[in-house]
């Protein structure tokens, strides 16, 4: 920030679960940045890659517990880090699949499995995705074994293994079966007619989610379990199961299953007829909310054991066993999520689950932007080679994106994206963000080469992104100003990277610096700046996080680092935001770092300049806090008390975590409604392009 401050320098197996983070990823060293990938296939059919900006179906990520971070996975991602291509052989299905690298795989034909039941055998880090309605498996399905991790199966119709018997104890042919994997997400198939079951997640298999799929026409829907470790974590949620007979699921010893919005549909008349709906068994604890059954016979049941908490479901036609009972477990503890209304849930999964013509195709929009790439490469094998005469040689006014490929390598540069140039993204081209790194050494209080003063705060910055509808991508900017040898200079203030515009991405990143790392500001203090971070790592000790911008901060790391002196003291955010607007939102993330307990505050309320009209603001919610963060997280500044702006916590945990307190303030489960991502972003929706 602009004014110098005081030199104050200051598996879950047998552990409690984080608020979607795991104890376990709560020290530094238990945290890497990205990975690091081999060579991409040579011969794959290459339709999109890190250098054209990948359609947003090749960046989703999964929601539900597949979104948790936890087991060294952070959320579930598929094959994001890795190259686009289509496929339309058996050979060259399995050829991706099973290889070591990310890939994006894009099926788009209909690929018959040799022999019959044949299940290929898919490694980490792997998104399948079918071309449209076009990707159909025919004859067999996938198998993802003991460790193999975030895997994305989406959009396709897997079907038809069936051998002429029903209940098939001989061909164990499912569409997709776990046996241990983890960070699973299974989205919008259509899964019918197979041999066995459609979906099996068993043998400890867990942080799986299972949404908008279509499963009908077979024996069993899909089972849980086969282990006697309850340690599952699954959400199953917006699945129309329909003419299936049994495990609708059937839930075995799962240590959380959350079920909701899934419509379970036996038809009248019909040589079907289910046996049970959903199933809690063994040590399971189920909650089962705002789901639609029809027509179903015992409905939902339960063994002694097992539990069972039922809200807002409704029952239409059913006969036989409704059980509830025992006691659950509250989902929002682990990640976000909105029910619709059970009366909803038949017309929308009719018109919503199964493959979508719109994921896994090529639209006009990506074409626009691979054709206004431009490429950056250190040794001469790009069309420049430093960052910023790329940024130069966007035109002004560009109407639509241009994306600014760099290939790794570490640019010693400053580099400014000027407000009159918008819809650039910047985007390393490594298979990890710490392959491109983007780094300089100012700070506040050196002189500029010109003589025209100091830089100042802002104009410190390493990367400044002063435009609308701008992106930065897979890289590293630092700012690696040396503090301790500059002791007399008078500002140590050195930000790595600068945002002054609305709509603003910042995804898959590492953003080093010590003092005012990350500043997100606005154009003007009457102008709205909406930053959206994620899946990055931000690093810091004073104020790292500050400026009165509209910022969300998910499912990201935030490590706290000792000062140049090797002491610990210093605050994570020091916002400055304007009255009525939205401050700093960290949401789903971890904050921790290699440095005393009891030795940072969350933040402290930053009134620049003394200004009474501001009204800071930072919330932290459903993150984990390691014991570095205070008792007391919140700190005055300036001679203005952080009690009279606005500062609170929301379900956060571990060790730096609290209870309530005048100190301390915690939000009602009412007021958190109103502190979520979409409130902060209003009518906007991060692009993943």
């Amino acid at each position: 920030m602009s004014e110098i401050r005081s030199k104050a320098r200051h598996r879950r197996r047998k552990t409690a679960l984080a608020v979607g983070v795991p104890l376990t990823l709560t020290a530094a060293a238990a945290l890497a940045y990205g990975t690091d990938f081999g060579v991409f296939g040579a011969d794959a059919q290459r339709t999109a890659s890190a250098a054209t900006a990948a359609p947003a179906w090749a960046t989703a990520t999964a929601d539900g517990f597949a979104s948790v971070n936890a087991l060294g996975q952070n959320g579930t991602y598929g094959g994001r880090d890795g190259q686009v291509v289509t496929v339309k052989t058996l050979a060259d299905l399995e050829k991706y699949a099973t290889a070591a690298e990310p890939y994006v795989i894009v099926v788009a034909a209909t690929i018959t499995m040799d022999p019959v039941g044949k299940e290929i055998k898919v490694q980490s880090n792997k998104t399948i995705v079918g071309s449209g309605t076009s990707g159909h498996i025919v004859g067999g399905g996938f198998f993802l074994g003991s460790g193999v991790h975030n895997v994305i199966i989406r959009n396709l119709t897997i079907r038809d293994a069936y051998q002429g018997v029903w209940n098939d104890k001989e061909h164990d042919f499912d569409a997709i079966q776990m046996d241990g994997a983890h960070h699973v997400w299974i989205d919008h198939n259509d899964l019918r007619n197979m041999a066995d079951g459609l979906i099996d997640v068993r043998k400890d298999s867990t942080y799986v989610t299972v949404s908008w799929n279509k499963l009908s026409n077979d024996n069993k829907a899909f089972g849980i379990g086969w282990t006697t470790n309850v340690v599952t974590d699954i959400t199953i949620h917006h699945n129309w199961i329909r003419e299936t007979e049994q495990r609708n699921p059937s839930t075995d010893n799962a240590a959380h299953a959350h079920l909701y919005n899934n419509f379970l549909e036996d038809v009248a008349d019909t040589t079907i007829k289910s046996s049970y709906g959903n199933y809690s068994r063994g040590a399971t604890k189920m909650l089962l909310e705002n789901s639609y059954f029809q027509g179903m016979n015992n409905p939902v049941i339960k063994d002694s054991t097992a539990s069972i908490v039922q809200k807002g479901n409704t029952f239409v036609s059913t006969t036989g066993r409704n059980e509830s009972g025992g006691t659950a477990f509250d989902p929002k503890t682990y990640y976000a999520y909105t029910a619709d209304k059970t009366a909803d849930v038949p017309s929308l999964l009719k018109s919503g689950v199964g493959p979508r013509s719109s994921i896994g195709t090529t639209t006009a929009s990506t074409t626009a932007a691979a054709a206004t790439t431009l490429t950056v490469a250190k040794d001469g094998s790009g069309q420049y080679s430093t960052v910023q005469a790329a940024v130069n040689a966007v035109p002004a006014n560009n109407p639509s994106r241009v994306v600014i490929a760099v290939k790794p390598g570490t640019y010693r540069e400053v580099v400014k994206v000027p407000s009159n140039k918008p819809h650039v993204t910047i985007q390393g081209t490594g298979g990890s963000r710490k392959d491109t790194v983007i780094v300089y050494g100012n700070a506040a209080g050196m002189q500029k080469p010109d003589g025209s003063g100091t830089y100042g705060t802002p104009g410190s910055a390493t990367m400044s992104v002063q435009s609308d509808d701008s992106q930065v991508r897979n890289l590293t900017v630092t700012n690696d100003f040396d503090e301790a040898a500059n002791q007399s200079l008078a500002g140590h203030q050195a930000v790595a990277l600068l945002t002054t515009a609305d709509k603003v991405v910042l995804d898959s990143l590492i953003v080093n610096g010590d003092q005012d790392t990350l500043e997100l500001e606005t154009a003007a203090s009457d102008k709205l700046g909406r930053v959206y971070v994620t899946n990055s790592y931000i690093t810091g000790n004073v104020d790292f996080i500050f400026g009165r911008a509209t910022a969300v901060i998910d499912r990201s790391v935030i490590t706290l680092k000792k000062r140049w002196n090797g002491t610990s003291a210093g605050y994570v955010t020091a916002p400055s935001t304007p009255g009525g607007r939205k401050g700093l939102l960290i949401n789903r993330s971890t904050v921790n770092g290699d440095v005393s307990a009891a030795s940072f505050f969350l933040g402290r309320n930053w009134h620049p300049g003394g200004s009474t009209t501001v009204d800071p603001q930072t919330t932290v919610r459903d993150s984990s806090l390691s014991a570095a963060i205070k008792s007391t997280p919140w700190s005055d500044m300036g001679g203005f008390s952080w009690k009279d702006d606005r500062f609170a916590e929301y379900k956060n945990t571990g060790a730096g975590a609290g209870a309530a307190s005048s100190d301390r303030p915690q939000l009602t489960d009412a007021q958190a409604t109103g502190q979520e991502i979409a409130d902060w972003l209003g009518d906007w929706t991060p692009s993943a392009t």
